[in-house]
C-alpha cells in the first residue's frame, strides 16, 4: 500500500500484476479486498485490504488473507468422480474420474429413476448460503421447476434461521441489521449477546472498541469469558441455554425503572401490556437463579442500556442456535421496542451472520417454505406470482417442504431417496451425526458438488467439481442488509464449473430445459433473479451491478433503478406487518432441552475460532490457518479439571447420549465452572456434532447445537491423538 498526495491510503499494483476488486468469500462481513493476478499466469496470486470498502476500511482477518489460496489448492476437484464401490461409502475410497457426459447421464438416469418409480417428491435438494444471491435463486428454481420437487432446504437452518423467525415475528420483514455498520461506532451502548465476535467477526472490533473510547458501554452475554467479553463493562456470565430469562429479566427493569418511550409503544407496538405482565416475574434474583448470572450485573446491564440515548442490540448463534432460538431473538429485541430505540440512526438491532450470502441466501428461494423475494409458498398469491415469472400454472409448484435436518428423517423413512447436496457440509454441520451419517450412506442416490472433497463427498455416489467464489461473479448480501458484487479473478481450474450452470444443464438433461435455457451468463441470471424478487418483501429490482459498483453496494428493498435503497430500516415507523406496527412479545422462559443431571452433570456448548470457517472444509485446507489452529479441543474450568483430576493437554473422553470424542482438555479460567466448550470446525471422529442434540426450535428448526448435557471421562490409559 502507499498513500497518494492527500494522504489517503491505496494499493500498489505490483509488476505482471492487475487487482481484482472483490470481497471475502467467508463470513457476513464481506470484507472489501483486491486479488492480485498475475497477467502472465492469469493466475491469483495473493491479496490487498481494500481501503475504500467503507465497513471494514482495510481491515482483514486471517481467514481473508489467505482466502486467495483455496482457488488454486493442489485439493481441489478437477474432474467428476464416480464411486464404482458402494461398500466404500463415507469413505474417500472407490471414486474413479469421470467426463461430465458420463457424469450427467448417470444423474439424469438415477434421477429420472427414482421419480418414475417413487413420485416426483422422492428427490431432495441440500443447498448452501455461501454462494451468490444468484447460484441462490436458481437452486431453488432448480428444485421446484427442475426437479419438480417439495423438498429443498439449506444450511442457513443450522445459523440463520432463529434470526429470520424472531425478526418476522417482531418486525414482519427479516433483515439481519435494521442500520448500517457504519453507525455502530457512533452509537452510545452496545448490548451484545451469544457472539464471540472478536474471533469471528474480528473486522468490527474497531467499532465496537471505538464506542468505549469514545465514553461509551459494551455489555457481552456469553457464558465464556472471550476476547470481547473480556473488554465488556458488564460480562453476564450466562448459562447456555438461559438467555430468555435473562432478556425478560432485563425487561422487566427496563420497564420498572422507568426507561421506557411510552410515545412509541402506543403508537408503533403491540403486545407491551402482556409482556409487561410476563416479565414481572423476572426479578433479578428469579432471573440469577435460572441463568447463574449475579443480580448486580444484570441490574448494571438494564440501567447501561435504559439511560444509553442510542443503543444497539447485537446478537448471533449463541442465541439463536437453541430450541428457543426465536423466541431469544424477539426476547432481545424487546429491549429496542419498549425504548424506542430502533427506526433511528445510531440505534437499532442487528445480527452478525456467519456465512458469507447469510442474508440474500435466505430470500430468494432455497428455504423449504419460502419463494423469490421473501414470498411465501402456503400465500397463494405469492405462488401466483412467482408461477407466472416462471412460466409454469400454479398447480405446478410444489407445496412447501421440511428443514433440513427434517429432510434425513424423510430419507430414513424412504420417502426421500436421492440428494443433490451443493455448498454445504452436513457430515460435519449437522447434529447428532451419527444418525445423520447413517442415513446419507443409505440413500440409493447421493450428489455432491464442490470444489474439495468434503466429508458429505465421502457418501455421494457422484461428486461434481464446482468453482471458487473467485472463478464467478454475481452479487451477495453482506450481514448490514447490503448487496454487494463479487468479480471474476481468474479462469475455473481443470474441468470444474459454477453451480448456476451445472443446474441449467442438468435441468436440460431432465427434459425441463425450456425454464433454463435462455440462461447463458451469470448476467443473465442476476437479471433474471432481480426480476424475480420485484414485489416481494426483499426486493432487490433497483440493485443491478451498475448502481452496486457505482455505490459501493445497495442496501434492500430497492424497487427501482432510480431507488437508492435502505440504509436504515423504519425510519418512517412503519413496520412490515398489516397494520404497520412492530410487535412485543410476551414470551414464557423455557429450560434447554436436556438439562443437566447426575448422570451427564455438565453444560456443552461449541462455536467458532478466528481460524476456521463453518465445518473447516476450506480453512483446514489452508496450511497457516491448520498450523494455528490444527485440532479441536475442549475447554474445562479449573476447578472442575481438579474435580475430574485431569491436567492441561491430557485426553479425555467427552460424550453425551447421542455419542463420544476424544479432545485435549484446555484448562482455562474462561469459561463457566459447570460448562465445557468445544470448537465445531472440524470432520470425522472429531467432529463435536457427534455429541450435539437434535432437538429443534418449533418455528425456526434450528437444531440445539449450544446447550446439552455432558460427561467428562478421564482415560486411565492415555489415548494419543
Amino acid at each position: 500500500m502507499q498513500k497518494d498526495k492527500s494522504g489517503k491510503i491505496e494499493n500498489v499494483v505490483h509488476p505482471n500484476e492487475k487487482l481484482v476488486k472483490t470481497h471475502c468469500s467467508y463470513c457476513g462481513m464481506q470484507c472489501g479486498m483486491n486479488l492480485r493476478v498475475n497477467t502472465v499466469s492469469n493466475k491469483i496470486v495473493g491479496v490487498e485490504p481494500r481501503y475504500d470498502w467503507p465497513v471494514t476500511l482495510g481491515k482483514m482477518c486471517p481467514k481473508g488473507v489467505t482466502a486467495y489460496q483455496q482457488t488454486n489448492h493442489s485439493d481441489r476437484l478437477l474432474k467428476p468422480l464416480i464411486r464404482d464401490d458402494a461398500s466404500l461409502k463415507g469413505t474417500k475410497e472407490g471414486f474413479r474420474e469421470a467426463s461430465w457426459e458420463e457424469a450427467y447421464d448417470l444423474i439424469t438416469t438415477k434421477f429420472k429413476e427414482l421419480q418414475t418409480n417413487y413420485g416426483k417428491n422422492s428427490l431432495s435438494v441440500y443447498s448452501g448460503v455461501s454462494m451468490t444471491n444468484e447460484k441462490c435463486y436458481l437452486t431453488g428454481k432448480f428444485a421446484r421447476v427442475g426437479l419438480q420437487t417439495r423438498y429443498i432446504d439449506y444450511n442457513g437452518r443450522f445459523c440463520m434461521s432463529s434470526a429470520a423467525g424472531g425478526f418476522l415475528r417482531s418486525f414482519g420483514v427479516d433483515r439481519g441489521s435494521t442500520l448500517p455498520w457504519t453507525d455502530i461506532h457512533e452509537t452510545d451502548c452496545i448490548f451484545m449477546a451469544g457472539s464471540n465476535t472478536a474471533e469471528c467477526h474480528p473486522t468490527s472490533m474497531f467499532r465496537v472498541w471505538a464506542v468505549q473510547e469514545r465514553g461509551g458501554y459494551l455489555i457481552v452475554v456469553d457464558p465464556r469469558e472471550t476476547p470481547i467479553a473480556r473488554r465488556a463493562d458488564v460480562h453476564l456470565d450466562i448459562k447456555p441455554g438461559t438467555d430468555l430469562a435473562l432478556a425478560n429479566g432485563i425487561l422487566n427493569l427496563l420497564i420498572q425503572n422507568n426507561y421506557t418511550d411510552e410515545h412509541f409503544i402506543k403508537n408503533h407496538t403491540n403486545g407491551f401490556e402482556e409482556t409487561k405482565e410476563l416479565v414481572k416475574l423476572f426479578t433479578p434474583e428469579y432471573t440469577s437463579e435460572i441463568t447463574g448470572v449475579d443480580p448486580e450485573k444484570i441490574i448494571r446491564a438494564a440501567e447501561l442500556y435504559g439511560k444509553a440515548p442510542n443503543a444497539i442490540v447485537m446478537f448471533a448463534r449463541g442465541i439463536e442456535q437453541q430450541v428457543k432460538g426465536v423466541d431469544n431473538v424477539s426476547g432481545y429485541t424487546n429491549m429496542a421496542l419498549i425504548t424506542g430505540k430502533i427506526g433511528r440512526p445510531k440505534s437499532g438491532v442487528a445480527t452478525l451472520t456467519g456465512q458469507g450470502n447469510g442474508q440474500g441466501g435466505r430470500e430468494h428461494g432455497q428455504k423449504a417454505d419460502a419463494l423469490p423475494g421473501y414470498r411465501k409458498i402456503a400465500n397463494p398469491e405469492h405462488v401466483k406470482e412467482v408461477s407466472a415469472f416462471w412460466g409454469i400454472d400454479p398447480s405446478e409448484m410444489p407445496k412447501p417442504g421440511v428443514s433440513a435436518y427434517e429432510m434425513f428423517g424423510l430419507m430414513e423413512e424412504k420417502t426421500i431417496r436421492g440428494l443433490y447436496l451443493l455448498c454445504s457440509n452436513p457430515a460435519v454441520s449437522a447434529p447428532n451425526l451419527n444418525y445423520v451419517r447413517k442415513v446419507m450412506k443409505e440413500l440409493d442416490f447421493m450428489v455432491c458438488a464442490d470444489f474439495y472433497l468434503s466429508e458429505s463427498c465421502e457418501f455421494a455416489d457422484v461428486v461434481l467439481p464446482t468453482t471458487t467464489w473467485s472463478e464467478d461473479e454475481g452479487t451477495v448480501t453482506n450481514l448490514e442488509g447490503r448487496i454487494i458484487k463479487i468479480n471474476k479473478a481468474q479462469e475455473p481450474v481443470g474441468e470444474s464449473k459454477p453451480d448456476w450452470q451445472i443446474q441449467i444443464e442438468l435441468a436440460e438433461r431432465l427434459g425441463r430445459g425450456k425454464y433454463f435455457s435462455h440462461l447463458k451468463t451469470a448476467r443473465d441470471v442476476a437479471d433474471e433473479f432481480r426480476g424475480a424478487s420485484k414485489g416481494g418483501y426483499a426486493d432487490y429490482f433497483g440493485a443491478t451491478w451498475d448502481k452496486i459498483d457505482k455505490q459501493d453496494g445497495v442496501f434492500w428493498p430497492c424497487k427501482s433503478e432510480d431507488d437508492p435503497g435502505t440504509p436504515h430500516m423504519f425510519l418512517d415507523k412503519k413496520f412490515y406487518h398489516p397494520d404497520g406496527k412492530a410487535k412485543i412479545c410476551a414470551l414464557p422462559y423455557r429450560p434447554p432441552a436436556e438439562e443437566p443431571d447426575e448422570v451427564y452433570p455438565l453444560r456443552l456448548t461449541t462455536g467458532r475460532v478466528v481460524y476456521h470457517y463453518l465445518s473447516g472444509n476450506q480453512t483446514r485446507r489452508i496450511k497457516f490457518l491448520n498450523d494455528m489452529c490444527p485440532e479441536p479441543y475442549v475447554e474445562v474450568h479449573p476447578e472442575k479439571a481438579m474435580e475430574y483430576g485431569i491436567e492441561h493437554d491430557e485426553i479425555i473422553r467427552l460424550y453425551t447420549r447421542r455419542g463420544q470424542a476424544f479432545y485435549k482438555v484446555k484448562i482455562t479460567e474462561a469459561i463457566r465452572k459447570d460448562t465445557v466448550f468445544v470448537p465445531y470446525s472440524f470432520g470425522h471422529d472429531e467432529s463435536i456434532n457427534l455429541l450435539t442434540i437434535d432437538a429443534l426450535d418449533p418455528i425456526s428448526r434450528m437444531p440445539e447445537f449450544k446447550a446439552c448435557a455432558a460427561q467428562i471421562e478421564k482415560l486411565e490409559i492415555k489415548k494419543v491423538l
